[in-house]
């Protein structure tokens, strides 16, 4: 099946302000990074991606009877921590809608989330080796995955996915595939994807390589990844009796629990038994990377064969995401979170439901840089942090429909204009019942927008005809009308 043939992209807008007076510096291109990844896995940004995804699910999957009612859904995250917030916006979601089924999160491994502990056991009820099983049943339909599930798993009923990660090369066509199996028996005749990531033009980049003939757009000297693989065997940090053995289990479809402790062992050299100092483990991390990445380039155009290189190139995929580096400047990018705070946040769709076709001709991409790269020292390009704000703010936020003060200025009127009716106290904030103080707001805020049609014509036929943004909206005025409520409760005090 074609897995392109409906896609549809949202692009994320955001702005961020500076919560404290001074004006510290920061690395420039690491807080860009540590910025964006703030916004993005900040609960608030994904309890509104996981509402519209429940409700396309819901609505545009459950209710149309998709593969004879039976159609499942796949939630793709960046990592762990989003998985497990994505996981309990979901289930909670699910619950408030009443529908008869259920959510499973799938990670390897434990996670520690403010103080608490967490595997797939203790959220799901079932361990990791029963999921494909569990996943079977009608009672569950959703699948939230970290980093797993994403290649080899063969779900005939997976319909829908939600993509919230970044997909690049072959790890987006492999991602996507796990849509592309048919099942005439059910009636799966399409399928859908909604990415809050990634652009059209990004997806269709990564798959064209893989669609049709592609050569390189310059030679690369595969003799680096001797060298390449010589510093990393002499670091000591894998014996290769442990890479043949990891080998034999992952092509025996062996599951991650009993792949973990070949990969464990080589973690704890890295980590203490070593005595690595900090440069010599950035330096590993950063070659081992390097030979992933150039080794899947070559080994998808090139037909050469290398079975220690093969097998090298496994072991590591899946012993890089533990091996802990410490970046010197982490705790002072952990000060940069604590200096602002994200003020406002919105979605857009960009595109809805359109074929991404692929080019049918041969394609050429650029090789990976074959000098072998390594650890060289902390030179790197300060800036304040008001000017750091400044450039985020610039990218991220700018095309968006109002500026940020009109956009605050607005919903903030809006929401005094809320509270002050009599129905608001009555019907909302007095109301014990929960389900039906929502649906109370909910039709006070239809009525506001009515009644403001004349002033924002524009503003309320988006209102009424694109759910999303109302949903967002009536999120938003929800928690503007909150705060208004306990600054007037710690006034009265």
């Amino acid at each position: 099946m074609d897995v392109l043939q409906k896609y549809t992209t949202y692009q994320s807008f955001y702005e961020i302000q500076k919560s404290i007076q001074d004006n510290p510096l920061f690395d420039s291109a690491k807080a860009q990074k540590k910025l964006r990844a703030y916004v993005e896995g900040n609960r608030q940004t994904i309890s509104v991606k996981a509402d519209i995804m429940v409700t396309h699910f819901m609505q545009n999957v459950v209710a149309a009877k998709k593969v004879k009612g039976k159609a499942k859904a796949m939630i793709v995250t960046r990592n762990i921590r989003t998985a497990i917030d994505y996981y309990f916006a979901v289930r909670d979601l699910l619950v408030a809608q009443n529908a008869p089924f259920k959510a499973i999160v799938a990670f390897s491994g434990k996670k520690m989330v403010k103080g608490i502990e967490y595997t797939e056991a203790s959220i799901n009820g079932f361990g990791g080796k029963d999921i494909p099983e569990k996943f079977e049943t009608d009672d569950y339909r959703i699948l939230i995955v970290a980093n797993k599930f994403l290649t080899g798993f063969d779900q005939p009923l997976l319909h829908t996915m939600y993509v919230d990660k970044k997909l690049q090369g072959l790890l987006a066509v492999q991602t996507l595939s796990r849509l592309n199996r048919a099942n005439k028996k059910m009636d799966k005749t399409d399928t859908f994807v909604l990415d809050f990531f990634n652009s059209v033009e990004e997806i269709k980049a990564a798959f064209e390589p893989f669609y049709t003939a592609t050569s390189l757009t310059q030679p690369t000297d595969v003799n680096v990844l001797h060298d390449i693989k010589d510093t990393l065997d002499e670091t000591g940090v894998y014996e290769w009796s442990e890479v043949e053995a990891f080998n034999e289990l992952f092509f025996a479809n062996a599951d991650a629990d009993q792949l973990s402790p070949l990969i464990d062992v080589a973690a704890e050299r890295f980590i203490h038994e070593l005595d690595l100092e900090l440069d010599e483990q950035i330096d590993f991390k950063v070659k081992a990377k390097q030979f992933v990445k150039i080794y899947a380039q070559v080994a998808s155009i090139i037909a050469f064969s290398n079975v220690r290189w093969e097998k090298l190139h496994w072991f590591l995929k899946f012993l890089i995401p533990k091996l802990p580096v410490k970046d010197p400047t982490e705790d002072q990018l952990t000060d940069l979170l604590d200096s602002i705070d994200l003020s406002t946040y919105g979605l857009a769709r960009v595109k809805i439901e359109v074929p991404i076709v692929l080019d049918a001709s041969e394609t050429e991409v650029d090789p990976q840089n074959p000098n072998p790269r390594g650890f060289h020292g902390n030179d790197v390009e300060q800036d304040p942090l008001d000017e750091i704000i400044r450039m985020f703010n610039e990218r991220w936020f700018e095309g968006f429909a109002n500026t940020p003060e009109e956009a605050r200025v607005k919903l903030i009127e809006m929401g005094k204009q809320l509270r002050s009716t009599e129905n608001y106290k009555i019907q909302v904030r007095d109301n014990p019942d929960d389900q039906n103080s929502d649906l109370a707001f909910e039709k006070l805020v239809d009525e506001l927008f009515y009644k403001d049609r004349r002033t924002g014509l524009e503003r309320y036929k988006r209102y009424v005809s694109d759910p999303d943004f109302k949903r967002t909206q009536i999120r938003r005025l929800k928690q503007i009308v909150e705060l208004l409520d306990r600054e007037e409760e710690e006034k009265a005090a």
